[in-house]
């Protein structure tokens, strides 16, 4: 799964092209974003399925280290608000997720080590 090209649309491709390279981030997910972003499969906006987390969806995980879920939205780092469960595109955790699919298992390095979750739900939210 961890070769799997990353799905994204037009918006989200060019956000995240315009702000990687100035947001704050560890060099690995900033180098594994970077690789992720230049293998994606890019849709027209509209033409996303609908099953993939992208900028403005809200996301159901379950982690696969400790069987918790989480339910939380993806947006850009302004709008961010983690009691109103909102967080930032450039987190550990949206950086992980962006652009896989409902079913999908992923790897990722959080801040307290390399962690696994399984995507249980995308929904696509109003921007």
């Amino acid at each position: 799964m961890e070769n799997k090209a990353i799905l994204l649309s037009k918006s989200d491709y060019k956000f995240l092209n315009e702000h990687l390279e100035k947001a704050v981030m560890s060099d690995y997910n900033k180098s594994r974003l970077r690789d992720e972003i230049k293998n994606a499969k890019i849709f027209e906006d509209d033409l996303l399925p609908a099953d993939v987390v992208s900028l403005n969806s809200q996301a159901k995980i379950q982690s696969l280290d400790a069987g918790q879920e989480f339910v939380f939205t993806l947006v850009h780092p302004k709008d961010a608000n983690i009691k109103a469960q909102k967080v930032s595109i450039f987190a550990p955790i949206s950086i992980a997720l962006l652009g896989y699919q409902k079913g999908d298992e992923i790897q990722w390095e959080m801040p307290d080590g390399i962690k696994s979750f399984k995507i249980i739900d995308v929904k696509r939210m109003e921007a």
